[in-house]
Order: structure tokens, then C-alpha cells, then sequence
């Protein structure tokens, strides 16, 4: 179910810092306490091989959405103790040591699953009577945009062997940035300094015909 246009679930979930304070964060309250905009994005396992280059990749744009008032969290459901031992292995290693940003740990797999981004099913085993397990029941890549007010205005899921273009998440910010500022609405392509367009005909016509 797409939660676009919905507000982040109010769920909070024990995280770690770089320097390996316990934390507790509530992406939902990120966002509107502070009046930023939110990152959140998911990954599947500590100290794996897509993954380790997504964080990374975040942390050299870091600059970037700083400058457009976005907190960044990465998260999976690995434990704050594995969180800090991937901190604390080099770069050249496969680890992400100079990751800045928070690390949330769901280990309760509380937050995943109210987002429905987890890889696996409920299967019942008619010996035993129970409701197993069955997938690896860790998060796809999912990454999700929330604004001051505490709204999703994106989400997007990947499997797991497909990584992210960091760049395609600065140029949604600065869309939905535009939308809130200017009150237009951004076409396909659409980047920081080109054209946008009123939310008519008229002025959709008027854009396809000069582009």
C-alpha cells in the first residue's frame, strides 16, 4: 500500500551515532520538531557488498542535502553493536568508517514492518500449528522523503542487488522544494534552474511545444 501523502508512522526505534551513542529516534518527530525535511533510507545487511557503496554515497553527498535542510538516516535491522563494529572498519575493508549520519536498528522489526518492506511471508506449518518465517526477513533498499509537516512525499522500493543513484533524491528535494515555494508543478527531467510549469493545460501545452 502506498503511503505518499500519508504521515511517517510514529514509531521510534533505537539507533547509534558515529561515536557509538545509543540513541532513539523518531523519524516523524525529525522531521516536524526540527522543521526539516527527512531522509530515510533502508538497506538489507551490515558488512555486505551493494551496501556499504549506497552508505557511502550518501555520506559524500551529506554536504548536499544539508544544504537543503535534510536530515539524513540510513537503517536496517541489524543491532546497534554490528551498526558500531561496521563503523569501525575501514572503507578499503568492505566497512563505512567516516559515516556520519545515524544508523537506525530494527531489531524489533517494528518500523519495517508497518512500512511492509521486509523480505518475507507468514507461512502456517500444518505440523506444528505455527506461523513460520519463511525469506531472510531483512529490508529491501526502500527509501522515503518526508517533509517538515511529516508527510511522505516519496518512496520507492529496491531489491536487493539494485543500488541507488543518490543524485535522483537531490533532484526530488529540490522538485518538491520548488512546488512548496513556487506553487509550480515540475515536468519530466525536471532540475534545479530549468523550467517548471503552472498546473493547467495551457501551460502544459506551452512546455511540450517549446522543449
Amino acid at each position: 500500500m502506498a503511503l505518499v501523502g500519508k504521515k511517517f508512522p510514529n514509531i521510534t526505534v533505537d539507533a547509534i551515532s558515529e561515536m557509538g551513542d545509543n540513541l532513539r529516534i523518531n523519524v516523524l518527530e525529525e522531521a516536524t520538531k526540527n522543521n526539516k525535511k527527512v531522509l530515510l533510507f533502508w538497506y538489507p545487511k551490515d558488512f555486505t557488498f551493494v551496501c556499504p557503496t549506497e552508505l557511502h554515497a550518501f555520506q559524500a553527498a551529506l554536504g548536499e542535502f544539508e544544504k537543503r535542510n535534510t536530515i539524513v538516516i540510513g537503517a536496517s535491522c541489524d543491532t546497534n553493536e554490528v551498526h558500531f563494529a561496521w563503523l569501525n572498519t575501514a572503507k578499503n575493508n568492505g566497512g563505512i568508517e567516516g559515516v556520519t549520519y545515524p544508523l537506525l536498528a530494527d531489531t524489533t522489526r517494528n518500523l519495517s514492518t508497518a512500512l511492509g518492506i521486509l523480505e518475507a511471508e507468514e507461512v502456517f506449518n500444518e505440523e506444528t500449528g505455527d506461523y513460520l518465517i519463511e525469506g531472510s526477513n531483512v529490508t529491501y533498499r526502500a527509501t522515503y522523503l518526508v517533509d517538515e509537516t511529516g508527510v511522505i512525499f516519496h518512496e520507492s522500493v529496491n531489491h536487493m542487488p539494485l543500488g541507488r543513484n543518490v543524485n535522483e533524491y537531490l533532484r526530488l528535494i529540490d522538485a518538491y522544494t520548488h512546488v512548496q515555494t513556487k506553487g509550480e508543478v515540475c515536468p519530466a527531467n525536471w532540475e534545479e534552474g530549468k523550467d517548471a510549469m503552472k498546473a493547467d493545460r495551457s501551460s502544459t501545452a506551452e512546455y511540450l511545444a517549446s522543449h
